[in-house]
């Protein structure tokens, strides 16, 4: 029998049922009303955008070179977790080169021909944006090479003995390409990126001007503590401040005078299921399922994910890359371990010999 099969672990009924990961608070991945509601709140330049300073200054002398040579900037490649600002990024570099943008996304281009027709409408020093770029097709990853380095491409026109190949020129563009999965990019691909960055999770200060500046925006009175609160539980990403706060303001606006203070804050956050270190139900399950059903481990993620109630792949791609980069949980060969920082989240003694004892 597998692990699987073998798993009889049942959680406390306080972490029963912990709920889908896509609705979770602290689930980096946006919403489709959050897609709509976050263009109000991106900001429109580099000296607007908080944080990523490396990333800022390095993208500040590429465009900058660009347009004083007058050319179009080299292709960019922005790679890291969800939410850290890689479409706001996109956005600016557009905004900066005076630019028209063009955005579609990898999944999207399932041929050739949908990449040639997006292609043949650019203009001159357009910025075309394909999000999740590593999922692009094969055959329009394979066009997009020539786009890229020859500005033409190739269109096969008729099927058989009779299909014709005619050459088209396109304008010169920038491609902007981003990734959560950069180690999925083929090799040629990522070749031909002039520029890469690399999207770094965010610091509480950074965080909290995020929380401050949303909260202007929206119009929300927040007192600097809470918005220093919001900021330390959001796991280093400016979607889950942002997301946090909203629902701070909703508990202030229902059960006080709509004052964000750090009270409402704590308060909203524990209704929430949100903890001091970030961690939601789900992660907290995952914890309990690991400790108490499996003396700290190693655990496969299926077992976890069994014991849990959801998907291998929500635990392991929403759950599991925070919890390994709080300390909380190791991979290990074996499967997963939790770390003496676990344990004493959850109130525990951690056992002689645990990680980090």
């Amino acid at each position: 029998m597998s692990d699987v099969e073998k798993t009889e672990f049942q959680l406390p009924p306080e972490y029963a049922g912990a709920g889908r990961a896509e609705d979770a608070p602290v689930n980096p991945q946006a919403t489709p009303q959050e897609q709509d509601g976050e263009s109000t709140l991106r900001p429109r330049s580099l000296v607007e955008f908080i944080g990523q300073p490396k990333v800022r200054g390095q993208l500040d002398l590429v465009l900058t070179g660009a347009k004083r040579r007058g050319v179009t900037p080299d292709h960019v490649l922005l790679s890291g977790p969800p939410g850290l600002g890689k479409t706001t990024m996109a956005m600016i570099i557009a905004q900066e080169m005076g630019a028209s943008l063009r955005m579609t996304s990898g999944p999207a281009l399932e041929r050739a021909g949908d990449l040639a027709a997006m292609l043949s409408n650019l203009m001159e020093g357009d910025v075309l944006f394909i999000d999740e770029i590593h999922r692009i097709a094969r055959p329009a990853e394979e066009m997009l090479y020539m786009a890229m380095e020859d500005f033409r491409i190739d269109v096969i026109v008729g099927k058989g003995p009779g299909a014709t190949s005619i050459p088209l020129e396109l304008p010169s563009f920038t491609l902007v390409g981003a990734t959560t999965r950069s180690g999925m990019l083929t090799g040629p691909l990522r070749d031909r990126f002039g520029f890469t960055a690399q999207m770094e999770f965010y610091d509480v200060e950074d965080l909290t001007r995020v929380v401050t500046r949303t909260a202007k925006i929206l119009g929300i009175s927040i007192e600097a503590d809470a918005a220093v609160e919001i900021a330390s539980r959001s796991r280093g990403t400016p979607r889950i401040a942002n997301r946090l706060l909203r629902r701070v303001r909703d508990y202030a606006e229902v059960e006080s005078d709509g004052v964000v203070d750090l009270a409402a804050a704590k308060e909203a956050l524990r209704i929430f299921d949100v903890d001091e270190m970030g961690l939601d139900r789900l992660d907290r399950a995952v914890l309990t399922a690991l400790i108490k059903g499996h003396g700290g481990g190693p655990v496969g993620v299926n077992t976890l994910a069994v014991a849990v109630g959801e998907e291998s792949a929500t635990v392991e791609e929403v759950c599991e890359p925070y919890l390994v980069r709080a300390g909380m949980i190791a991979r290990t060969g074996r499967g997963r371990v939790a770390t003496a920082a676990a344990w004493r989240h959850l109130g525990l003694t951690p056992p002689e010999g645990s990680i980090g004892y």
